[in-house]
């Protein structure tokens, strides 16, 4: 029985919430699922190349524990569900044009390519689909 895709639109900032995604994202891809993660809104600024992990991410009490605790980097989470499985991310085009960023100043190899939220949403039926 094959999976149905999973598609993730990922648009908090907060820190849990973007470690949810990846830790979704990465299990999703090396189990033999494909998985399709659109960021935009405040989730852009987390996959900001120019920052520091400590830049990156905004949380409350359960972000200070994810550091404290060393929890595996978000960014590291959705590279390894890339080279281990069938793992797509997209950056949003108009969030992009918003910030007035390029594809450039995002994680360097992260993104397959920039798209609307228009044609993430078409691919995405008969997914399952996850809003964080």
């Amino acid at each position: 029985m094959t999976s149905q895709p999973l598609f993730i639109l990922l648009c908090s900032g907060e820190h849990e919430k973007i470690q949810m995604a990846a830790m979704m994202a990465s299990v999703g891809a090396v189990s033999d699922r494909a998985v399709h993660v659109f960021v935009s809104m405040n989730a852009m600024f987390a996959f900001d190349g120019e920052a520091s992990p400590g830049q990156r991410y905004k949380g409350g009490a359960f972000s200070a524990l994810l550091t404290d605790k060393g929890a595996p980097d978000a960014i590291n989470l959705f590279e390894q569900g890339k080279m281990l499985g069938d793992l797509k991310m997209y950056a949003c085009s108009m969030a992009l044009d918003v910030a007035g960023w390029d594809g450039d100043r995002l994680v360097d190899g992260l993104f397959d390519e920039t798209m609307g939220l228009t044609k993430f949403l078409s691919d995405a039926e008969g997914g399952q689909f996850v809003t964080l």
